[in-house]
């Protein structure tokens, strides 16, 4: 055969696939079997192998279908499918496309529910610990429920009848189909935002896993738990469970019974008082009793029937007192009086103009010692000065001049030697009437023996 008679895969494969898409048979396929190699791809799409006993196939769901699935798909899971079955041209390989997928024996809604009941669970969100007590007296409770069904009616009658002193704040809410849960998060979120209620009932009426689904969403069941108001769940009836009822501070069987829990009942509250005031008024009397027997015996003991007897050694210690404080005053008054007199004598006796006298004369006698003294010493230093001067004079060597001495000067230095001058030179002779300038003409030295 020539080269021309051979296929390419791409060709081949392309014929397969035409195959595939021509036999109806395979356009619309329900197929059971378990799940295995499930893999959930970030894009949404869910790639995984569908088997049995005896074979495997390939299987993908894309996003848009499985954004359907009320549950997620797991590992050994047995499920029904609804696809078709094709060619992936790239690999040459035939395949499963899934449109819808539905658990083998339990329904997809049950599935989901337990999913998100276990994987809450896990994350403590059921724990009694996050529980918050319900208000024993409220003054306001928020319903969050439809307000055309015969739940909101049950609720508002319970509650005038039991505790009218409470206000009642409708939110009207959604409680079925497909934008329920968001409505229900968005008046959850509403009421405590208002912050104007003690308490929140939420729930409806009885229905169908389907009607109440909207409870077993994880969007409302997260807003419940993130409530600062304390919840009350009041979903369908008492044999209904949703995860609301896990995830609220308090599950009431059904909406009345949710009315009943939230508030007390004025009549047991009226029979409690009337009890409470009896009890009161018997212990009140008892009391009275015990009182008045006491006072009786009180009155016949022997203190209060002679009373006298009591306060007679008072009395007699008071007057004891009242005579000890008279003869201490006496006492006192007179050191007082003496004391007054020794101070009048004190006072005569350092008087001060008698003090005055005394220091005056004291000064005057001071004053003429100070007069002699100075007088003495003015006279001792006066002859001490007349004896220095007649000293002084005696050793004036200008004193000699007056006897016809004289003193020569040369540059008022004064010569003691003829060494000193020469020939030409101009002397100062000073006498002791004036002075002389004389010129050295001839100095005639001293012989020596003379």
């Amino acid at each position: 055969m020539s080269s021309a008679s051979y296929l390419t895969v791409k060709a081949l494969t392309k014929y397969i696939k035409r195959k595939f898409d021509a036999d109806p048979h395979l356009r619309e396929v329900y197929v059971k079997g378990e799940l295995s190699n499930v893999k959930i791809h970030q894009s949404g799409h869910i790639y995984f192998t569908l088997k049995d006993d005896g074979a495997r196939i390939a299987a993908t769901m894309f996003k848009t279908a499985a954004t359907k699935l009320a549950f997620e798909p797991k590992e050994g899971m047995q499920v029904f499918i609804r696809g078709d079955v094709n060619v992936y041209e790239g690999y040459g390989t035939y395949q499963l496309y899934v449109q819808e997928m539905q658990p083998d024996g339990v329904g997809s809604l049950f599935v989901a529910f337990n999913q998100l009941k276990e994987q809450l669970q896990k994350e403590g969100l059921f724990k009694t610990e996050w529980k918050q007590s319900i208000p024993r007296f409220p003054e306001r409770i928020g319903v969050l429920t439809s307000t055309t069904g015969a739940a909101i009616r049950d609720i508002c009658t319970t509650l005038k009848r039991r505790y009218p002193l409470a206000e009642i704040l409708i939110y009207p809410t959604l409680v079925q189909g497909g934008q329920a849960a968001p409505n229900i998060v968005q008046n959850i979120e509403q009421a405590n935002f208002d912050a104007s209620c003690d308490v929140l009932i939420v729930g409806r009426g009885g229905g169908s896993i389907e009607d109440l689904w909207a409870f077993n969403e994880e969007i409302v069941a997260r807003a419940i738990f993130s409530s600062r108001i304390p919840i009350i769940s009041a979903v369908g009836h008492e044999t209904d469970t949703t995860i609301a009822d896990f995830v609220a501070d308090l599950r009431a069987p059904t909406p009345t019974a949710a009315a009943e829990i939230a508030v007390p009942d004025q009549q047991d509250l009226f029979q409690r008082v009337l009890t409470q005031k009896s009890q009161l008024h018997q212990m009140v009397r008892a009391q009275l009793m015990a009182e008045r027997q006491r006072l009786n015996k009180l009155q016949q003991s022997y203190p209060l029937s002679m009373p006298e007897r009591l306060y007679r050694p008072f009395t007699e210690k008071l007057a004891q007192l009242e005579s000890d404080l008279q003869k201490a005053m006496q006492v006192d008054l007179m050191k007082k009086s003496a004391l007054l007199q020794q101070l009048h004598s004190a006072i005569e006796q350092h008087s001060p103009k008698k003090a005055l006298t005394f220091y005056q004369r004291e000064l005057e006698t001071r004053i003429q010692q100070l007069t002699r003294a100075s007088s003495q010493f003015v006279t001792k230093q006066k002859h001490q000065f007349e004896a220095t001067v007649r000293t002084l004079e005696a050793l004036n060597p200008l004193a000699i001049l007056t006897r016809g001495f004289t003193v020569a000067y040369k540059d008022e230095q004064m010569i003691k030697s003829s060494a000193e001058v020469k020939q030409q030179d101009q002397l100062t002779l000073t006498f002791h009437d004036g002075e002389v300038i004389a010129e050295v003409t001839k100095i005639l030295p001293k012989n020596e023996g003379e």
